[in-house]
């Protein structure tokens, strides 16, 4: 038998409370009967690892968050100076929030030239926002270009891919929900 977890169960309530669910309705959320999202919440059964990342997403927070775990006091605060620019596959990004969190937000620069074929379908959502340049975002089967200003939100699991619709490249900014937060895999598979 594992060792136990105190702090889930009645964080768990917690949470599905604070955003005004039932039971049923959160249960449905997240692929489990309502009687087995009981079960969870008043700590006779343990949550697996899949299922506290698929309660965490429905939820809004961090596993970090649902096992208890004190986070280290962060300065909510990201100065354009201290963000370093990472390379990956000839796109550049910057790191515009937090690590942790539920949402992992970028700066990036996509610069202009062919692109790989490679088309993106991962859970989650995706929001960007055109700063400078033009997009050439394909979701699906459509081809939209946005210019500075134009923004998109969609659902990561609509095939997509994201190139530079302009010769100098594009700038913008990145918001997605993904489980994983490596950088290579952001955006390049």
């Amino acid at each position: 038998m594992s060792e136990s977890l105190p702090e889930v169960a009645p964080r768990l309530r917690e949470l599905r409370r604070e955003g005004g669910l039932t039971l049923e309705a959160a249960a449905a959320r997240v692929g489990l009967s309502p009687a087995h999202l009981s079960r969870l919440e008043t700590g006779r059964r343990q949550p697996s690892l899949p299922m506290l990342l698929a309660l965490a997403r429905a939820y809004g927070t961090t596993v970090s968050d649902l096992l208890g775990e004190t986070p280290t006091d962060r300065d909510p605060v990201v100065r354009a100076a201290r963000m370093e620019p990472v390379e990956a596959g000839g796109w550049t990004y910057w790191q515009a929030g937090g690590p942790g969190k539920a949402m992992q937000t970028l700066r990036l620069h996509v610069p202009a030239g062919p692109q790989e074929a490679l088309v993106r379908v991962h859970p989650g959502e995706e929001w960007l926002y055109v700063l400078k340049g033009e997009l050439r975002l394909t979701l699906g089967e459509a081809v939209h270009l946005l210019a500075p200003g134009d923004s998109a939100h969609f659902d990561s699991l609509t095939p997509h891919r994201i190139a530079a619709g302009s010769t100098a490249g594009v700038d913008l900014l990145f918001v997605h929900t993904l489980l994983r937060s490596g950088i290579a895999d952001l955006c390049l598979g």
